[in-house]
């Protein structure tokens, strides 16, 4: 015998009995009487806000559950360096000063090959020890272009599937076209966002990148750093890059972190490395599962 039917419709059948029904009136015409989870005008009110933020953290948090998505591989690193095939074109645009900050963002043009490299290796693995509860390590990126794209493509150069974390920006942006489209997801709070990179996040991958990339990274090294969330690898790619713009020695010197903060980074120069790193830190075999 089937179990009773919910004793309440859903909410999408209130909604269809309500259109059916609908009055002209001054009454049923004004907001008011406006369903609250269908009046966009109350939702966005400013003392909703704490119901934005929750609508934010629930929707990809469902959506991910129902795609079986177990644990991620994050890959965080600019939007603003060149593949390799454009990067010659891009150096000879460009004149003065700007040439040489083009020669420096196309010699960072491998960090693509290798952001493609890895999350190929690593949904590889993901397919191979796929259960019929879910899949590890599925690749997510901010969704748009550059490294992101890159360690998205390399998800699809594997047929698994990749997420993408895009935001609502004041110039355009849209989610790069390798990103499977149920799990593309647009954050307008960074803060949300911040918090589904880390949420199921196993390894870090970090390649050079500008202000939003260090926000990402040093939020994460800060939260393992005070045993917020456990340790996991934070691969970063490009030394030289890194301590070229981070005096990560004078934060030592200066008593602002302690020596062994830095041992919270391992670097990392290829994807064979990064990724031979991950599977000593789980010591996964050939079919082993990504430890939760």
């Amino acid at each position: 015998m089937s179990p009773p039917a919910k004793p309440f419709p859903s909410a999408a059948q209130d909604v269809s009995s309500a259109a059916r029904h609908a009055t002209d009136t001054p009454q049923t015409a004004d907001p008011a009487y406006r369903l609250a989870f269908q009046d966009t005008d109350f939702l966005l009110r400013e003392d909703l806000r704490p119901v934005r933020f929750q609508l934010e953290l629930l929707k990809p948090e469902l959506l991910l559950q129902e795609a079986g998505v177990l644990s991620t591989f994050v890959f965080y690193g600019s939007a603003r360096i060149p593949c390799v095939a454009d990067a010659p074109a891009i150096v000879a645009g460009t004149v003065g000063k700007g040439r040489v900050v083009a020669a420096r963002l196309a010699a960072k043009a491998r960090y693509c090959e290798e952001a493609r490299a890895l999350a190929a290796m690593v949904s590889a693995f993901g397919t191979a020890t796929q259960t019929p509860e879910g899949r590890h390590f599925v690749v997510c990126s901010g969704g748009g272009p550059s490294i992101m794209e890159a360690a998205n493509r390399g998800a699809a150069d594997a047929g698994a599937p990749s997420i993408g974390l895009n935001i609502v920006l004041p110039h355009e942006q849209a989610p790069n076209p390798y990103v499977t489209p149920g799990l593309s997801f647009q954050f307008h709070y960074f803060a949300l966002r911040k918090m589904h990179f880390l949420l199921r996040a196993r390894a870090v991958a970090v390649f050079p990148g500008g202000f939003g990339t260090f926000d990402e990274m040093f939020e994460l090294l800060t939260l393992i750093q005070t045993g917020k969330i456990k340790p996991m690898p934070v691969l970063l790619f490009g030394r030289d890059y890194w301590h070229r713009v981070v005096g990560w020695d004078a934060l030592v010197e200066e008593g602002v972190i302690s020596a062994t903060d830095l041992d919270l980074i391992t670097w990392v120069e290829t994807a064979d490395a990064a990724w031979a790193y991950v599977r000593d830190w789980y010591a996964m075999g050939d079919n082993a599962e990504a430890s939760a």
